[in-house]
């Protein structure tokens, strides 16, 4: 964990979505240097607010320090947050710094209404917030896809996109917008930190959401799993069929093409390093800096390819690029490409993100490489828990 930068006293910060993914790791990290939080946030499933970051922080052995953390259930789409005028008002009192990353990470166009209400009618609340506290600072975690696809080179700073391979994008980039034209408005500093495709810890394997890279190796996985099942209790006639077939080594050649329009590849971070550039940002922030938290060295496809194949014994995916060229797609690549559908524009991207700010604001911190012992750390973690961390918040 990146220490307080010049040795500087703990401070207090308002998070949102600290029972997220991004935002319970940020959490955990400010209170091990000995920050102290207000968690806004919702209760979900009858479980309060209070209770959900016990359970986090349990997860990340934070438990001994909850009494650092105080708790307000919120709901941004309602007046004062949702909470009563003299909590509201004591919290205004205090101009306190805002992190929020509170955020609906779904791509589906049918959950359209819930992505936008989340990402950009939510953000209402937590911005009157900020300008009637006078906050010293509003830090929002948007993503690097943000800058949309109507661009290759993607520079630190906003450019408005016509173009977005899905509604997450499409929101996010509007809510960057909206914290831009507020925030000038009302004269609060702000930063906007980018982060790209995050995973697991790289050190530990642990994670609390599986989706992104993890759903390629789960869907492979299951479709492995079909025709093993086929080969050890039917005689393996399906298999055939398929050109499916298991080696003396027990290695299942399973012919798996995947057309896409180009060459692409995937920037992938971890969540230690997102944690570590996000505290150097939030200890000298430059005001309406945007920070790319972004792998200077994109993951080829075929590299990765590579690793599913050797992490669950298969062989076979092939990479096509081009139009389709009308070849018949069998049983196991129509599966695969249902699966993937919403990841494929991410495995034909060429986007290349520019990091001088968050260089400078690091001093340098190098992202670690996601190598093929961090990729087995992070998918044993994943596996062993049966691609399920709900049970966490």
């Amino acid at each position: 964990m990146r220490e307080r930068a010049n040795g500087g006293r703990p401070r207090t910060f308002i998070l949102t979505g600290a029972t997220g993914f991004l935002g319970g790791h940020l959490m955990a990290a400010l209170l091990e240097r000995g920050d102290r939080l207000v968690v806004l946030g919702r209760a979900s499933k009858g479980m309060p607010l209070r209770e959900r970051i016990s359970r986090y922080l349990d997860w990340l052995g934070q438990a001994d320090r909850s009494d650092q953390v105080e708790t307000a259930e919120s709901d941004f789409l309602r007046p004062f947050c949702g909470l009563s005028a003299a909590r509201y008002e004591a919290l205004r009192s205090r101009a306190l710094p805002i992190i929020h990353s509170a955020s609906d990470t779904r791509f589906s166009e049918l959950k359209r209404r819930e992505i936008v209400e989340a990402n950009v009618h939510g953000l209402k609340g937590i911005l009157e917030l900020a300008g009637d506290s006078r906050a010293p600072f509003f830090h929002y975690i948007s993503t690097a896809y943000a800058a949309g696809i109507g661009q290759t080179r993607c520079p630190e700073r906003v450019e408005v996109s016509g173009a977005f391979a899905n509604v997450y994008e499409e929101s996010k980039a509007q809510a960057e917008q909206n914290v831009i034209a507020a925030c000038r408005r009302r004269k609060i500093p702000y930063t906007l930190i980018r982060p790209s495709i995050v995973y697991g810890d790289s050190r530990t394997g642990r994670s609390t959401r599986f989706n992104a890279l993890y759903f390629h190796v789960r869907s492979l996985q299951l479709i492995r799993d079909i025709y093993l099942n086929d080969i050890r209790t039917n005689d393996g006639r399906k298999s055939r069929e398929h050109g499916a077939a298991l080696d003396e080594n027990g290695i299942l050649h399973l012919p798996l093409r995947v057309i896409l329009p180009r060459r692409g590849s995937l920037n992938l971070v971890p969540i230690d390093y997102f944690v570590s550039a996000t505290l150097a940002i939030l200890d000298e922030p430059k005001e309406g800096f945007i920070y790319h938290l972004t792998s200077p060295h994109s993951k080829d496809l075929e590299e990765l390819a590579a690793y599913c194949e050797s992490f669950l014994k298969i062989k076979g995916i092939e990479f096509r690029y081009g139009p389709p060229n009308g070849e018949p797609v069998s049983p196991p690549e129509a599966l695969l490409n249902r699966f993937i559908e919403s990841y494929r524009p991410y495995l034909a991207d060429a986007r290349h993100f520019e990091r001088d700010h968050t260089d400078q604001a690091t001093g340098g911190l190098p992202v670690p490489e996601l190598t093929y012992e961090n990729f087995k750390r992070c998918v044993d973690y994943a596996v062993s828990v049966g691609w399920d961390a709900g049970h966490v918040s």
